[in-house]
């Protein structure tokens, strides 16, 4: 049973959404999606070119690598950290079942540098990926930062190295660095039993050179101006942009562009990095499509080209 204590979000068995619109669906409606489903085809695979991971020049610049989907290597200020690292074939149970990869992940683990501190948001398979946790505790034994109930759920020799949080509690990462979980609109589920019995969230990273914050996964709701106001100086924000037809369906827990672009500015971020998109197909719309509306967004709203970017699979951004 969760520790959390009851809250808005917390009726004492199961977490909740605060949005009264983004209750949880009925078995019919996930009966209706799956027979009205139309998806768009994705190509079976998609190989990207990766050069080798590029030093970064100086500890106050944050280097930002693209792995794919949610996962993020980020380098800065001493500290590399890896946010919801998955990196196995398939996004379901034992690595035989749910979608399969579209595009491989940029880098193998095995490329990767020493791993200070592990951002997990939720339980989803397409985020929570055991062997790659497992395989991270083998190596470099990092310390894990995820929301209230989650812990359970990670192989047991990396419980010992983690640390659960409710929504707005923070930990101190020494140095001036401190995370603070943040909320985010969804729900978790790891099998037909289990819904709802961890929480989800974002997180955002304070340091003496600048504020990170990660969305996790997310719909669109009031939740990112209040993180803005409670952040006020967010350098840079990942947030998602992909698995998010049909609407009717997906609305409450996943975003479309047009929305991720009013959660970029709702936050106040100064610049926004894509994410969620391009690696599995989770949902109906094509491959290009979350990019290409973006792309409209930020367009319609005069944004210059780098107030939000999508990434390239194995892309480092550096920001300064």
């Amino acid at each position: 049973m969760p520790r959390s204590a009851l809250s808005d979000h917390f009726d004492g068995e199961r977490f909740h959404n605060i949005d009264p619109e983004a209750k949880d669906r009925p078995l019919s409606d996930v009966w209706t999606w799956y027979r009205a489903r139309r998806p768009t085809q994705w190509p079976r695979r998609v190989v990207d070119v990766v050069g080798p991971l590029p030093d970064t020049p100086r500890p106050e610049v944050m280097a930002v690598t693209f792995i794919g989907h949610s996962a993020f290597l980020i380098r800065w200020g001493g500290l590399t950290l890896l946010t919801d690292p998955v990196f196995a074939e398939r996004a379901g149970p034992w690595g035989l079942l749910g979608p399969r990869r579209v595009r491989p992940a940029a880098y193998p683990l095995a490329q990767l540098p020493r791993v200070d501190l592990v951002l997990q948001s939720h339980n989803h398979y397409d985020h929570l990926d055991l062997g790659a946790h497992g395989a991270l505790a083998r190596r470099d034994a990092p310390r894990v930062i995820t929301p209230v109930g989650n812990m359970g759920y990670l192989p047991r020799p990396v419980r010992p190295r983690t640390t659960e949080l409710d929504w707005w509690e923070a930990t101190d990462l020494g140095n001036g660095r401190r995370v603070t979980v943040v909320p985010a609109q969804h729900f978790s589920a790891r099998t037909p039993w289990d819904r709802n019995r961890a929480l989800w969230g974002g997180f955002v990273l304070e340091t003496p050179h600048g504020v990170l914050y990660f969305a996790g996964d997310s719909g669109y709701g009031a939740h990112f101006a209040e993180i803005g106001r409670r952040f006020p100086r967010i350098d840079v924000a990942l947030i998602p942009i992909g698995a998010y037809e049909p609407r009717w369906f997906m609305r409450p827990v996943h975003m479309d562009p047009e929305e991720a672009w009013q959660a970029h500015r709702d936050l106040g971020a100064r610049r926004s990095v894509a994410m969620h998109f391009g690696t599995f197909q989770l949902t109906d719309e094509a491959i290009e499509e979350p990019a290409a509306l973006l792309t409209t967004a930020r367009e319609r709203a005069g944004a210059s080209p780098d107030a939000f970017v999508v990434p390239r699979v194995g892309e480092t951004l550096f920001f300064d």
